[in-house]
């Protein structure tokens, strides 16, 4: 990063990954793009930390309905246990892979422009085909969905490790072609978000406590608050827009992102 530069990239990474984090076109992706094409790089630890204000853009929008289900948890009801595991479940097979595969992820994965890209134009093509696709709706609550459905929907999640293939797409993507409607689809993955996000922001700082100095500490509290806000404002209206339009704007999207990436790195000769 060059120092005139000053704190205006962290910023602009924060609000990007508030922006891209809970829609389904890979918040990694787009960040690790940004620092590649126009040059908004910070620590590869940066990335993984600044999700904390995303995940606290969750807990905010959702504070009440949290509340009522640890409240319903805690007096027994079977319910609140129930979609408590199912999340659990879901989890589980991404926490694996992701501790397994965390250096691989990190060291080579995230230093290929042109997989992202691929990722990105790849999903896109396989979000849109989802969305289209002519399907019975069998689940249409969050809190209901079955644990097979959501250890299917852990599965698909473990793709999401490569950058570019985006974790709530992937998510979305296995619970839709498995019967889920899209609203309760993009719901469910906001949920599952909280303990693998924490997870990984809790993870990474573990595995990068030597490397954060004051300089770095600032620039992910201004990266963080700038994810907080955005991720806010769009978890706040995401469901409403999902129900409305389905997920065929992103698809397209991730399909322009990732196709014009692929034709600059190829007229860059990369």
């Amino acid at each position: 990063m060059n120092a005139d530069q000053g704190l205006f990239v962290p910023l602009i990474l924060g609000i990007l990954e508030g922006l891209t984090e809970f829609l389904p076109v890979s918040s990694t992706g787009h960040l690790l793009l940004a620092g590649h094409f126009f040059g908004l790089t910070q620590p590869e630890t940066f990335i993984v930390l600044i999700q904390l204000g995303a995940i606290l853009a969750i807990v905010t929008i959702y504070f009440a309905r949290l509340g009522v289900l640890i409240r319903d948890a805690l007096t027994g009801k079977a319910y609140a246990w129930r979609f408590t595991l199912s999340v659990a479940l879901a989890c589980i097979p991404a926490v694996i892979a992701g501790v397994l595969l965390r250096d691989f992820i990190q060291g080579a994965l995230w230093h290929s422009p042109m997989l992202i890209c691929v990722s990105l134009l790849l999903g896109g093509f396989v979000l849109l085909a989802v969305d289209r696709m002519p399907k019975r709706e069998i689940y249409d609550d969050a809190y209901q969905y079955p644990w097979h459905l959501a250890l299917i929907i852990g599965l698909f999640q473990m793709l999401s490790l490569v950058p570019g293939v985006s974790r709530s797409g992937a998510t979305v993507v296995g619970a839709m072609l498995f019967g889920a409607s899209k609203r309760s689809a993009a719901e469910f993955t906001f949920f599952v978000a909280l303990p693998i996000m924490t997870g990984a922001f809790g993870y990474d700082l573990y595995k990068s406590r030597e490397l954060i100095d004051a300089s770095i500490a600032l620039n992910v509290a201004i990266g963080f608050a700038a994810a907080f806000v955005v991720g806010a404002i769009v978890v706040r209206y995401l469901l409403a827009f999902v129900a409305n339009y389905g997920f065929a704007p992103f698809a397209w999207w991730r399909i322009v992102v990732g196709g014009g990436g692929i034709i600059a790195l190829l007229m860059l000769g990369q």
